[in-house]
C-alpha cells in the first residue's frame, strides 16, 4: 500500500511496478463496490510506503 504525493489522504494498492520505465500501476484502496480502475503513475509520485495488512 502507498500514498501519493498529490493525494496523501487516500491509500492506493500497488498492482505492478515497471522499474525500467520508472512507473507503477495502482488503484484506490479499499476497492469501491464496483471496483477501482487501475492507473499508471511515476514512481517519484509515491509518498509513503505502508506495511501490508494480513
Amino acid at each position: 500500500m502507498v500514498r501519493l504525493s498529490g493525494s496523501p489522504e487516500h491509500t492506493y494498492q500497488v498492482i505492478s511496478i515497471d522499474a525500467d520505465a520508472s512507473t507503477c500501476w495502482v488503484r484506490r484502496w479499499p476497492l469501491s463496490r464496483h471496483g477501482s480502475p487501475p492507473f499508471a503513475l511515476a514512481l517519484d509520485q509515491l509518498q509513503q510506503l505502508e506495511p501490508a495488512s494480513v
